[in-house]
């Protein structure tokens, strides 16, 4: 979700689900320990639950990123053990990490060290072609054995080679059945699931077999299906708003965000733009708010362009 799940985008989810996790887009730790922190931890006090995802392996690095991490005030502290990108792989981190269990272990145990926060890990069920169940249960004893508790797996292998990241979300076939003998061989530890999973059905079924369910792109492409989570699964209130009070808030938060950061509205109102997925005006609405052409408006009056009816031309009738 690198790119994606920045704080704009989270403060909408957070909108639409009061309980649900939220996790940050990676972080790598050489971007905390050589770069701009502000700009990479900064979030919403609003945002909370929310967790920080760190992209790295060596474990003094993380342990560093991690108490900067904690101090910001996250959550919990993960580590990704599952993006398959050629530029992840090139530092040395993410999917490929599944091939030095022991360095992950050394890296979970060097942050929860230093850090009271939960660490949790992410990570794929395999590597390349390789389908052994004992390659992933390895995986996760070792990772278990230095204090891990928590861990998030992606129901696919991750092709290392000849995949593109998007493709690796698509084409190595989608196992559940791996990631439901993860718990049973594993009953004390939490065991998340992750991967192609696109309706509140779908999550049902799955938290028969395990304790909790990621859901990536689809809730970012269908933000609306948020709402339905807090009484389907957490006990909650129904979800009260309609989309125009929901699209009133976003607009505030724009507002906010111009006066004290600077933000412009544009960068804001790309993560929403399937607020009104398969509602009537979808298309027009969304067509205003990515409409780059009128950035010098304010967000209140593209708002207001957004939920004007657009008039249709008429057509010059032949006598």
């Amino acid at each position: 979700m690198l790119d994606w799940t920045d704080r704009h985008c989270r403060y909408l989810h957070r909108l639409l689900s009061r309980h649900a996790l939220l996790y940050t887009e990676m972080v790598t730790t050489g971007a905390l320990l050589h770069g701009d922190v502000a700009r990479h931890l900064r979030f919403n006090a609003e945002e909370h639950p929310v967790a920080l995802q760190l992209g790295g392996s060596e474990p003094a690095d993380l342990a560093q990123a991690a108490k900067l991490g904690q101090a910001w005030g996250y959550d919990e502290i993960n580590l990704n053990c599952g993006c398959p990108s050629e530029r992840v792989q090139r530092g040395a981190f993410g999917a490929c990490l599944m091939r030095e269990p022991a360095l992950v272990a050394d890296g979970v145990k060097a942050m929860r060290d230093v850090v009271e926060v939960p660490v949790t890990v992410k990570h794929r069920i395999g590597i390349d072609k390789e389908e052994s169940y004992a390659f992933v249960r390895d995986f996760v004893g070792t990772v278990a054995e230095a204090g891990c508790s928590v861990f998030i797996v992606h129901a696919r292998n991750a092709w290392l080679k000849g995949l593109s990241p998007k493709e690796n979300r698509d084409i190595p076939p989608l196992r559940y059945g791996v990631v439901a003998q993860l718990k049973q061989d594993f009953p004390h530890l939490t065991i998340a699931i992750n991967g192609g999973i696109r309706d509140s059905a779908a999550v049902a079924a799955q938290l028969q077999q395990v304790d909790g369910v990621m859901v990536g792109r689809e809730a970012y492409h269908n933000p609306w299906w948020l709402t339905q989570w807090d009484a389907q699964f957490f006990g909650a209130a129904p979800f009260a708003l309609n989309h125009l009070e929901v699209e009133e808030q976003m607009v505030a938060y724009m507002e906010r965000e111009a006066a004290t950061q600077g933000t412009h509205w544009y960068a804001i109102a790309r993560h929403m733009l399937g607020l009104r997925h398969g509602l009537p005006g979808a298309r027009h609405w969304r067509q205003v708010w990515s409409n780059h052409r009128l950035k010098e408006l304010s967000a209140r009056e593209v708002s207001q362009l957004a939920n004007t009816k657009p008039v249709k031309p008429t057509k010059n009738k032949s006598t």
